[in-house]
Protein backbone atom coordinates (compact mmCIF):
# COMPACT_ATOMS: atom_id res chain seq x y z
CA UNK A 1 0.00 0.00 0.00
CA UNK A 2 1.25 3.24 -0.95
CA UNK A 3 1.82 6.19 1.85
CA UNK A 4 0.74 9.67 1.79
CA UNK A 5 3.89 10.92 0.12
CA UNK A 6 3.72 8.57 -2.58
CA UNK A 7 0.07 9.43 -3.42
CA UNK A 8 0.72 13.00 -3.65
CA UNK A 9 4.18 12.80 -5.82
CA UNK A 10 1.81 10.34 -7.97
CA UNK A 11 -0.43 12.87 -8.25
CA UNK A 12 2.02 15.88 -9.63
CA UNK A 13 3.31 13.10 -11.89
CA UNK A 14 1.09 14.94 -14.73
CA UNK A 15 0.81 12.27 -17.53
CA UNK A 16 2.04 13.18 -21.30
CA UNK A 17 -0.55 12.83 -23.92
CA UNK A 18 0.88 14.90 -26.15
CA UNK A 19 3.79 17.34 -27.07
CA UNK A 20 3.20 20.23 -24.64
CA UNK A 21 -0.28 18.66 -23.56
CA UNK A 22 -0.23 17.10 -20.71
CA UNK A 23 -3.52 15.17 -18.03
CA UNK A 24 -3.36 15.79 -14.17
CA UNK A 25 -5.28 13.14 -11.82
CA UNK A 26 -7.84 14.08 -9.66
CA UNK A 27 -7.81 12.47 -5.77
CA UNK A 28 -10.52 11.30 -4.24
CA UNK A 29 -12.37 14.09 -2.36
CA UNK A 30 -15.11 15.22 -0.24
CA UNK A 31 -14.61 18.40 -1.48
CA UNK A 32 -16.74 20.64 -3.57
CA UNK A 33 -14.08 22.18 -5.68
CA UNK A 34 -10.27 21.15 -6.29
CA UNK A 35 -7.83 22.43 -3.96
CA UNK A 36 -5.79 25.23 -5.52
CA UNK A 37 -2.56 24.27 -4.84
CA UNK A 38 -2.98 21.05 -6.67
CA UNK A 39 -3.73 22.89 -9.63
CA UNK A 40 -1.07 25.65 -9.22
CA UNK A 41 1.55 21.79 -8.49
CA UNK A 42 0.24 20.34 -11.31
CA UNK A 43 0.96 23.13 -14.11
CA UNK A 44 4.44 23.67 -12.54
CA UNK A 45 5.24 20.19 -13.10
CA UNK A 46 3.61 20.27 -16.74
CA UNK A 47 6.05 23.54 -17.27
CA UNK A 48 8.87 21.84 -16.34
CA UNK A 49 8.39 19.11 -18.37
CA UNK A 50 8.89 21.51 -21.49
CA UNK A 51 12.67 22.33 -20.64
CA UNK A 52 15.83 21.19 -20.28
CA UNK A 53 17.34 20.32 -16.43
CA UNK A 54 20.30 23.45 -16.63
CA UNK A 55 16.94 25.93 -16.32
CA UNK A 56 15.81 26.36 -12.92
CA UNK A 57 12.02 27.89 -12.26
CA UNK A 58 12.42 31.56 -10.48
CA UNK A 59 9.08 32.41 -10.68
CA UNK A 60 5.22 31.81 -11.02
CA UNK A 61 2.28 34.05 -11.83
CA UNK A 62 -1.06 32.41 -11.72
CA UNK A 63 -4.58 33.46 -12.15
CA UNK A 64 -7.77 31.00 -10.72
CA UNK A 65 -10.83 31.20 -13.17
CA UNK A 66 -13.43 28.52 -12.36
CA UNK A 67 -13.48 26.11 -9.62
CA UNK A 68 -12.14 22.87 -10.39
CA UNK A 69 -13.93 19.54 -10.81
CA UNK A 70 -12.81 16.55 -9.23
CA UNK A 71 -14.80 14.51 -11.21
CA UNK A 72 -12.76 14.71 -14.23
CA UNK A 73 -9.06 14.95 -14.87
CA UNK A 74 -7.59 18.26 -15.71
CA UNK A 75 -5.80 18.81 -18.99
CA UNK A 76 -2.52 21.27 -19.29
CA UNK A 77 -1.44 23.36 -22.30
CA UNK A 78 2.29 24.77 -22.39
CA UNK A 79 2.52 27.20 -24.47
CA UNK A 80 6.75 28.03 -25.35
CA UNK A 81 6.77 31.85 -24.77
CA UNK A 82 10.35 32.38 -24.83
CA UNK A 83 13.80 30.39 -24.93
CA UNK A 84 16.66 32.45 -24.31
CA UNK A 85 20.02 31.39 -23.50
CA UNK A 86 19.69 32.59 -19.50
CA UNK A 87 16.02 32.65 -19.51
CA UNK A 88 12.71 30.55 -20.53
CA UNK A 89 9.10 31.63 -20.02
CA UNK A 90 6.26 28.90 -20.10
CA UNK A 91 2.67 29.70 -19.87
CA UNK A 92 0.38 26.80 -18.82
CA UNK A 93 -3.90 27.17 -19.48
CA UNK A 94 -5.86 23.85 -17.32
CA UNK A 95 -9.00 22.96 -18.75
CA UNK A 96 -11.39 21.34 -17.88
CA UNK A 97 -14.98 20.34 -19.93
CA UNK A 98 -13.39 22.66 -22.50
CA UNK A 99 -12.78 25.51 -20.34
CA UNK A 100 -9.98 27.34 -19.14
CA UNK A 101 -10.09 27.52 -15.05
CA UNK A 102 -6.51 28.37 -14.69
CA UNK A 103 -3.50 30.38 -15.97
CA UNK A 104 0.02 30.00 -14.94
CA UNK A 105 3.29 31.97 -16.20
CA UNK A 106 6.41 30.87 -15.34
CA UNK A 107 10.24 32.27 -15.73
CA UNK A 108 12.57 29.70 -15.41
CA UNK A 109 16.80 30.61 -15.25
CA UNK A 110 20.11 29.20 -15.72
CA UNK A 111 21.98 29.43 -12.53
CA UNK A 112 24.66 31.91 -12.47
CA UNK A 113 26.64 33.44 -9.85
CA UNK A 114 24.83 37.57 -8.46
CA UNK A 115 24.89 39.69 -5.61
CA UNK A 116 23.37 38.11 -2.51
CA UNK A 117 21.43 39.74 0.62
CA UNK A 118 18.35 38.43 2.47
CA UNK A 119 15.83 39.23 4.91
CA UNK A 120 16.17 38.70 8.69
CA UNK A 121 14.40 35.43 9.91
CA UNK A 122 11.67 36.43 12.76
CA UNK A 123 12.26 35.21 15.93
CA UNK A 124 9.46 32.73 16.24
CA UNK A 125 8.68 29.10 18.54
CA UNK A 126 9.82 25.71 16.85
CA UNK A 127 7.79 23.47 14.73
CA UNK A 128 6.93 21.24 18.48
CA UNK A 129 5.77 24.65 19.63
CA UNK A 130 2.60 24.55 17.46
CA UNK A 131 -0.24 23.06 17.00
CA UNK A 132 -1.60 20.53 14.52
CA UNK A 133 -3.09 22.25 11.83
CA UNK A 134 -5.84 20.09 10.35
CA UNK A 135 -6.42 19.54 14.19
CA UNK A 136 -7.20 23.48 14.82
CA UNK A 137 -9.49 23.56 12.21
CA UNK A 138 -11.80 20.59 13.76
CA UNK A 139 -11.70 22.96 16.78
CA UNK A 140 -12.81 25.79 15.48
CA UNK A 141 -15.63 24.05 13.34
CA UNK A 142 -14.37 24.00 9.54
CA UNK A 143 -17.01 22.34 7.54
CA UNK A 144 -14.33 20.81 5.24
CA UNK A 145 -11.39 20.09 8.01
CA UNK A 146 -11.78 16.61 7.73
CA UNK A 147 -11.53 16.47 3.80
CA UNK A 148 -8.59 19.23 3.93
CA UNK A 149 -7.00 16.99 6.55
CA UNK A 150 -7.00 13.61 4.06
CA UNK A 151 -5.79 15.82 0.74
CA UNK A 152 -3.03 17.18 3.29
CA UNK A 153 -2.21 13.82 4.74
CA UNK A 154 1.46 13.88 3.63
CA UNK A 155 2.06 17.35 4.59
CA UNK A 156 2.88 17.75 8.40
CA UNK A 157 1.48 21.67 9.30
CA UNK A 158 2.17 23.06 12.81
CA UNK A 159 0.21 26.38 13.25
CA UNK A 160 2.07 28.98 15.62
CA UNK A 161 -0.76 31.56 15.75
CA UNK A 162 -1.79 34.35 14.41
CA UNK A 163 -2.59 38.06 15.52
CA UNK A 164 -5.71 37.25 17.06
CA UNK A 165 -4.37 34.13 18.33
CA UNK A 166 -0.93 33.77 20.01
CA UNK A 167 1.12 35.93 18.66
CA UNK A 168 2.17 39.36 20.09
CA UNK A 169 1.01 42.43 17.95
CA UNK A 170 3.33 43.43 15.36
CA UNK A 171 4.48 47.40 14.93
CA UNK A 172 3.91 47.04 10.93
CA UNK A 173 1.41 44.32 10.83
CA UNK A 174 -2.28 44.22 11.78
CA UNK A 175 -2.74 40.69 10.24
CA UNK A 176 -0.35 37.91 10.59
CA UNK A 177 0.26 34.24 10.65
CA UNK A 178 2.86 31.97 11.61
CA UNK A 179 2.77 27.99 10.61
CA UNK A 180 5.80 25.43 10.28
CA UNK A 181 5.47 23.09 7.35
CA UNK A 182 7.19 20.25 5.66
CA UNK A 183 6.33 17.00 4.18
CA UNK A 184 6.23 13.82 6.28
CA UNK A 185 8.51 11.67 4.63
CA UNK A 186 11.54 11.85 2.93
CA UNK A 187 11.61 12.73 -0.70
CA UNK A 188 13.72 11.80 -3.61
CA UNK A 189 16.72 14.20 -4.32
CA UNK A 190 14.96 15.52 -7.91
CA UNK A 191 14.43 19.08 -7.82
CA UNK A 192 11.12 18.98 -9.61
CA UNK A 193 9.67 16.74 -6.14
CA UNK A 194 10.30 19.83 -4.27
CA UNK A 195 9.28 22.35 -6.14
CA UNK A 196 5.88 20.79 -7.12
CA UNK A 197 5.31 19.96 -3.53
CA UNK A 198 5.92 23.09 -2.21
CA UNK A 199 3.74 24.42 -4.71
CA UNK A 200 0.95 22.33 -3.18
CA UNK A 201 1.44 23.44 0.21
CA UNK A 202 1.99 26.59 -0.40
CA UNK A 203 -1.40 27.51 -0.89
CA UNK A 204 -2.32 25.87 2.45
CA UNK A 205 -3.45 29.23 5.08
CA UNK A 206 -1.71 32.13 3.30
CA UNK A 207 -5.00 32.99 2.70
CA UNK A 208 -6.52 32.82 6.50
CA UNK A 209 -3.65 35.40 7.21
CA UNK A 210 -5.96 38.56 5.76
CA UNK A 211 -8.59 37.33 8.86
CA UNK A 212 -5.81 37.27 11.27
CA UNK A 213 -7.30 40.95 12.56
CA UNK A 214 -10.90 40.44 12.00
CA UNK A 215 -13.29 38.42 14.44
CA UNK A 216 -14.24 36.78 11.34
CA UNK A 217 -15.72 32.89 11.93
CA UNK A 218 -13.89 30.40 8.58
CA UNK A 219 -17.09 28.47 8.76
CA UNK A 220 -19.63 31.67 8.25
CA UNK A 221 -16.74 33.23 5.25
CA UNK A 222 -16.31 32.80 1.85
CA UNK A 223 -13.04 31.93 0.73
CA UNK A 224 -11.53 31.64 -2.54
CA UNK A 225 -8.13 32.51 -4.43
CA UNK A 226 -7.92 34.73 -7.20
CA UNK A 227 -4.43 34.69 -8.01
CA UNK A 228 -1.24 32.83 -6.47
CA UNK A 229 2.41 34.36 -6.96
CA UNK A 230 5.70 32.19 -6.09
CA UNK A 231 9.12 33.44 -6.20
CA UNK A 232 12.03 31.24 -5.56
CA UNK A 233 15.48 32.67 -4.10
CA UNK A 234 17.38 29.48 -3.02
CA UNK A 235 17.06 25.93 -3.75
CA UNK A 236 15.61 23.95 -0.28
CA UNK A 237 14.12 20.48 0.43
CA UNK A 238 10.29 20.52 1.12
CA UNK A 239 10.76 17.81 3.51
CA UNK A 240 12.63 19.41 5.86
CA UNK A 241 10.94 22.06 8.21
CA UNK A 242 10.21 25.34 6.52
CA UNK A 243 8.45 28.92 8.36
CA UNK A 244 5.67 30.20 6.55
CA UNK A 245 5.91 33.91 8.17
CA UNK A 246 2.81 35.25 6.73
CA UNK A 247 1.37 38.96 6.83
CA UNK A 248 -1.83 40.79 5.13
CA UNK A 249 -1.08 44.39 4.10
CA UNK A 250 -4.67 44.93 2.92
CA UNK A 251 -8.08 44.22 3.12
CA UNK A 252 -11.03 45.96 1.11
CA UNK A 253 -14.36 45.59 -1.39
CA UNK A 254 -14.25 42.10 -0.25
CA UNK A 255 -10.57 41.16 -1.14
CA UNK A 256 -7.58 40.19 0.90
CA UNK A 257 -4.04 40.56 0.11
CA UNK A 258 -1.61 37.74 2.02
CA UNK A 259 2.23 38.14 1.96
CA UNK A 260 4.56 35.10 2.91
CA UNK A 261 7.83 34.65 3.27
CA UNK A 262 9.51 31.12 3.29
CA UNK A 263 12.73 30.50 5.39
CA UNK A 264 14.33 27.20 6.63
CA UNK A 265 15.67 26.48 10.12
CA UNK A 266 18.92 27.81 9.23
CA UNK A 267 17.25 31.04 8.91
CA UNK A 268 17.81 31.36 4.68
CA UNK A 269 15.36 32.85 3.08
CA UNK A 270 13.70 30.70 0.44
CA UNK A 271 10.86 31.54 -1.16
CA UNK A 272 8.67 34.25 -1.15
CA UNK A 273 4.69 34.14 -2.16
CA UNK A 274 1.59 36.49 -2.37
CA UNK A 275 -1.72 35.61 -2.94
CA UNK A 276 -5.21 37.54 -2.79
CA UNK A 277 -8.71 36.32 -2.25
CA UNK A 278 -12.44 36.32 -1.69
CA UNK A 279 -12.69 36.89 1.92
CA UNK A 280 -16.51 37.48 2.51
CA UNK A 281 -19.32 36.99 4.63
CA UNK A 282 -21.70 34.24 3.71
CA UNK A 283 -25.36 35.71 2.62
Amino acid sequence: MSTPVEELLALLDVEDIDVDLFRGAQPDSARARVYGGQVAAQALVAATRTVGEEYAVHSLHSYFLLPGDYSVPIVYDVERIRDGRSFLTRRVVARQHGRPIYYQTLNFQRPEEGWEHQDAMPQVGRPDDGVDMVELMRRRGAADADALGKEWSAIDVRYLGNTRRGLPPHPEHQAQAQIWIRLKERLPDDPVAHLGTFAYASDISLLGAALAAHPADPSSTMMASLDHTIWFHRPFRADEWWLYDQWSPSASGGRGLSLGRVFTEDGTLVATVAQEGLIRPRR
